[in-house]
């Protein structure tokens, strides 16, 4: 069977799928691309768990985004610790989708983009919500996992 080419909507659409099945924004993100780096499943969840609800759920930079860098340092990042040009390139590329992330969608916090005020972040632990039909209906989070990947589509493989 011939493989055809993935599509902005593919990638998108399968990092929404795995926000569905209870995977983090991070974890969803990075998984939509991992394969194209021949992480395997495990390795490419594994790798992203950490990042999610805004880095171990302190509600600090949105796991979507963070999705984004460890695509972004995939493509663009450095080997060589000197090598100041390919660092600055990262650089500027990530801020260029970070910045791209906060005009559509307002910020790149994760407690922001939830409406989380500061007591409800103290508040919170860190165990997972449960992932309920109310939850995804009051988080943005898969609609934000899309627009990450959609900007990866654009700024890496267009």
């Amino acid at each position: 069977m011939e493989e055809k080419k993935e599509s902005t909507v593919a990638r998108s659409e399968r990092a929404a799928d795995y926000f569905q099945e209870g995977f983090n924004c991070c974890q969803s993100v990075f998984l939509a691309f991992a394969d194209r780096y021949g992480f395997d499943r495990e390795t490419a969840l594994k790798l992203s768990c950490s990042f999610g609800g805004g880095m171990g759920r302190m509600r600090q930079v949105c796991g979507a985004v963070s999705g984004m860098a460890l695509v972004c340092g995939l493509e663009t990042g450095n080997t060589d610790a000197g090598d100041r040009r390919k660092k600055t390139e990262n650089y500027g590329r990530m801020r260029k989708l970070a910045e791209a992330f906060r005009e559509r969608n307002g910020s790149i916090v994760c407690g922001e983009l939830l409406g989380l005020s500061e007591g409800q972040k103290k508040a919170e632990g860190a165990a997972p919500s449960e992932r309920t039909a109310e939850y995804y209906k009051k988080r943005p989070c898969k609609e934000l996992v899309k627009c990450a990947a959609e900007l990866l589509e654009r700024e890496f493989f267009s």
